[in-house]
């Protein structure tokens, strides 16, 4: 099992910046995939941006170039660097860790408890 502790949330303003920790307890294995999502009152929850067991990363359009993910395999944790922030980027904040399991080679689905942040002068 894997539980997943989020933090670094909060408000800021817009152009402002904050960074997103997401650290895991319990195995994730060697071939996993981590990201956060995000979920605006009303909204749907999105894909933000996801990274790779070797490292590779994705990002939804509306953060690429603002946005960092990245991790430190050490320490079970990932990051959300998010810079130029704007106030479209208010929601709640979703880790998520997707793990698989061998030998079944099935894929496990976890998230986080969620963190709120504010962008607004």
């Amino acid at each position: 099992q894997v539980q997943l502790a989020e933090s670094g949330g909060g408000l800021v303003q817009p152009g402002g910046s904050l960074r997103l920790s997401c650290a895991a307890s319990g195995s994730i294995g060697i071939v996993n995939v981590m990201g956060w999502y995000r979920q605006a009152p009303g909204k749907q929850r999105d894909l933000v941006a996801t990274i790779t067991t070797g490292a590779g990363t994705r990002y939804a359009d509306s953060v690429k170039g603002r946005f960092t993910i990245s991790k430190d395999n050490a320490k079970n944790t990932v990051y959300l660097q998010m810079g130029s922030l704007k106030a479209e980027d208010t929601a709640v904040y979703y880790c998520n860790v997707k793990t698989l399991a061998l030998p079944s080679s099935t894929w496990s689905d976890y998230w986080g408890q969620g963190t709120q942040v504010t962008v607004s002068s």
